[in-house]
Order: C-alpha cells, then sequence, then structure tokens
C-alpha cells in the first residue's frame, strides 16, 4: 500500500477486514490499528462506519468495473469472457475457503443486519450479471440472455458457498469444470438455434 494516501489505506483495509471478520465485528479501531494511525487522523478521513461501508463498496465497484474490462479486452469470444468469470472461483479458491464469497458475504450480512446499503452493495451482483447477460446476447442468447446470466451467477454462488462450508477446493474444481462444460454445450446449442432460424 504504499504510496497510496491514508485515506485509500483506510479503505482497503476496511474492505478486507469487512470480509474476514465481517462489517459488524470490525471496528473503528480495528481498522485504525491495522492502518496503524491514530484514532484522530482515522476520524479526520470518516466520522462513521456506514461512510467507510460505502467507500468500501465503491471501491469494490471500481475494481470489480476493472476486472470485466479486462476481460471484455483480453477474451476473444463472449465464451471466452464468460470462462474468465467460471474460472475466478479457482482464482480466488483460497479466499473462498477461508472466508467465502466477498459478494455474497457483505450481502448477506447487510441484509442481515437490515444496513440500508444491502442494495448498494448488491449493486456488485446487478455488475456481474449486466455483463454475462450481454455476454450471454453476443452467444446469441436473445431473449434468454438474462435467465443464463442469473442461472450462471447463482451456480457460482452456490459453489462458493459449499466449498466454504466443507472447505474442499476439489469441489470448486471439479464444478468450475462442469460449468464449463454447460457453457460449451449451451455455446453449441445456441448456434444450432441460431442457424435454424
Amino acid at each position: 500500500m504504499n504510496g497510496k494516501s491514508t485515506r485509500d489505506r483506510i479503505i482497503e483495509t476496511a474492505d478486507q477486514l469487512f470480509y474476514r471478520q465481517g462489517f459488524e465485528h470490525t471496528s473503528f479501531k480495528h481498522i485504525a490499528d491495522a492502518v496503524q494511525i491514530s484514532r484522530g487522523n482515522f476520524y479526520y478521513h470518516f466520522k462513521t462506519k456506514d461512510e467507510i461501508l460505502a467507500s468500501v463498496i465503491e471501491y469494490r465497484l471500481e475494481n470489480t468495473r476493472h476486472m470485466l474490462e479486462q476481460w471484455q479486452s483480453e477474451g476473444k469470444s463472449p465464451a471466452e469472457r464468460i470462462g474468465c468469470f467460471i474460472r475466478i472461483l479457482i482464482v480466488n479458491q483460497s479466499k473462498i475457503l477461508s472466508h467465502g464469497c466477498p459478494v455474497g458475504t457483505l450481502t448477506s450480512e447487510l441484509a442481515k443486519l437490515g444496513h440500508a446499503a444491502q442494495s448498494d452493495a448488491g449493486g456488485l451482483f446487478t455488475l456481474f450479471r449486466d455483463w454475462l447477460g450481454e455476454q450471454f446476447r453476443q452467444l446469441g442468447g436473445a431473449e434468454a440472455s438474462d435467465e443464463l446470466a442469473m442461472h450462471l451467477l447463482a451456480r457460482s454462488q452456490g459453489v462458493a458457498t459449499l466449498a466454504n462450508s466443507f472447505n474442499d477446493p476439489a469441489f470448486i474444481e471439479q464444478e468450475v469444470a462442469q460449468m464449463i462444460d454447460w457453457l460449451d454445450a449451451t455455446a453449441i446449442r445456441l448456434a444450432q438455434r441460431n442457424n435454424d432460424r
């Protein structure tokens, strides 16, 4: 985190602590101690925990947009780009096994708390849903694109939840392979359907 502003360091640290400990169980003191700043310096940047949460959500949204842009530029086809989404379970495997999905855990916790920021945190899922929907549209999914996007999003969340519950890396690898097979079969089916029109 060298060269970053104190505010940026607070946000990045809070992001990690909210993920590892949960929003409710992370205090100003936890964040200030981890950043190694005084409470006064901390309060200069953030007056309330909700202000930090809003900044963490925006930070995650920015990072997710950047990742989607990267997949968009690197993937040669919609199927390749969707494959990037599926394989993120492998990329983040150790984090998922320890703490679950960062998006799912935060939205679930905020829902339990009845927190007003739940819908803002859910915007991360909306980013993935919209992006996947566009990839499936390009793949020829037409009116079924959003349904396909939601199916894949739901399955990946289920995999993350169960892998975390059972601490089973082999389960993640098995499910990723099955999702890639499903994607390949779906791409063939959509191509055939569009050729028959």
